[in-house]
């Protein structure tokens, strides 16, 4: 009975310690990079770029780039009313274009408007 309470407590305890969400990579600005304003949507729907499903881009000086170092997903449902697939948002990013794609290492999506 007593090592049954102590799995118990050992699985409960482990359990909780693996489900804390971690930070991700794009969370924290590199304060010797500059950060940049841009459109962000979803590629396919409203920047018409040519790809295979819903993917994230950005729209940099009127020129549209699919993001790497994050996902559509990461930020709410893309296809909800003020989703990605059905709205352009502003965000605050750091990154740099590397074979025709954004490799962002900041990502901060700013709030609707109401």
């Amino acid at each position: 009975m007593k090592s049954l309470s102590i799995l118990l407590i050992a699985l409960i305890t482990s359990t909780s310690v693996f489900s804390q969400a971690k930070p991700k990579k794009t969370d924290t600005p590199d304060p010797t990079k500059p950060i940049q304003t841009v459109e962000v949507s979803c590629g396919e729907c409203q920047f018409k770029l040519k790809g295979k499903s819903c993917d994230l881009a950005v729209r940099i000086d009127g020129k549209a780039y699919f993001v790497d170092g994050t996902d559509i997903d990461d930020h709410g449902d893309a296809h909800g009313k003020e989703g990605f697939c059905n709205a352009i948002r502003k965000a605050e990013v750091q990154g740099k274009v590397e074979k025709g794609r954004f490799v962002v290492t900041y990502f901060k999506l700013f709030p609707e408007k109401s």
